[in-house]
């Protein structure tokens, strides 16, 4: 019995023991866009500190957030990724379930291109002419009703179009990267467009009033939350386009092109100023009760918005991550290392 009580001891202590040091492995989930970034920032802790390398989920966004915001367990994600803001609805959800002290940071800035393959002629696409190819409903010729989307192909949109079958590989509802595009193609427009806001007039459907439901007739394929996968998809279908982060496009330049959005190209230079049409920050969102739970997440937060990876000329610039005006960064960084708290007034500012 003694050498049995003995044996159980020793397995529950070692059992204990690694309990403890697989909880100095930072667990982080959340967007297909920031996944390169956040991997390149694990890799290079795991290879430069005594802890192990964080683990990196890629979930999207909006299945990121809602992992975090599930429960502020000892098994819970420490930190999420997002491509987009975190909703205040979202933030609710994390207050109702005890995750309360969160720091937004913000890392730096992403476009959304449309891509294809470099075989085919390059694409010049307006932003009303995408609402065109990708929302469910679509103004009639007449431009007085609404209408089930009828175009197949590009040239029944615009004539100067070549007459190729509309097929667009993108992301699927939980990512961030769809909620960005739904929020700058689809709603951005269709509030200015009479056709849209009088339905909402006269049925008091909100739908219509910030409309962004893409279509579900296959011609736009949700294609999961691994944007590699999209980019295979062009290189196999070289009349399909596809909608992923700029960093994925820098990366694989050799087999795709980008699309000029009215008239701008995609470029960190265009990405930064603004000027490119399809622009967004990129964030990860803390959850700062870990912190003395999990010592190596403050290192790993502290290296990830270090000059070295997130300046002009850090590591992150290399793969696609457009830094953040000067200001601006030294703004975020002090936010960040002082642990500033969310609100929902942070989150409803624009």
């Amino acid at each position: 019995m003694k050498i049995e009580k003995i044996v159980l001891t020793s397995l529950s202590v070692c059992a204990l023991t690694l309990s403890l040091q697989a909880r100095d492995q930072v667990k982080i989930v959340g967007s297909s866009t920031v996944y390169p970034f956040s991997s390149a920032v694990a890799e290079e802790f795991g290879a430069t500190t005594k802890y192990p390398t964080p683990v990196v989920e890629s979930t999207g966004s909006g299945g990121g957030i809602k992992l975090f915001c599930a429960t502020n367990g000892d098994n819970s994600p420490d930190i999420t990724n997002a491509s987009r803001r975190m909703k205040p609805s979202e933030f609710q959800t994390c207050l109702k379930n005890k995750v309360t002290d969160i720091t937004e940071a913000i890392i730096g800035f992403d476009g959304i291109v449309f891509a294809q393959s470099r075989s085919n002629k390059p694409f010049h696409i307006s932003k009303k002419q995408l609402l065109l190819a990708v929302a469910k409903e679509v103004p009639n010729k007449k431009g007085d009703k609404l209408i089930a989307n009828p175009y197949t192909k590009w040239s029944q949109i615009d004539s100067s179009f070549p007459n190729r079958d509309i097929i667009i590989y993108g992301p699927p509802k939980s990512s961030g990267t769809r909620d960005a595009f739904e929020d700058m193609i689809l709603k951005e427009q269709t509030k200015k467009m009479p056709v849209y806001t009088e339905v909402f007039k006269k049925t008091g459907d909100k739908t219509y009033k910030k409309y962004k439901l893409i279509r579900t007739d296959g011609i736009y394929v949700p294609s999961g939350e691994n944007d590699n996968l999209i980019v295979a998809k062009l290189s196999k279908n070289k009349a399909s386009f596809g909608i992923f982060g700029y960093s994925f496009l820098l990366e694989n330049e050799k087999k795709i092109q980008g699309s000029k959005i009215d008239s701008i190209y995609p470029t960190a230079e265009t990405i930064s100023s603004g000027n490119y049409p399809v622009s967004r920050s990129l964030y990860f969102y803390i959850n700062n009760s870990r912190l003395k739970k999990v010592p190596a997440m403050d290192k790993y937060i502290k290296m990830f918005m270090s000059e070295n990876m997130i300046g002009p000329d850090g590591i992150l610039s290399e793969i696609g991550l457009i830094a953040l005006q000067k200001e601006r960064l030294i703004t975020a960084r002090k936010s960040v290392l002082s642990k500033s708290k969310l609100t929902t007034e942070i989150l409803n500012q624009k």
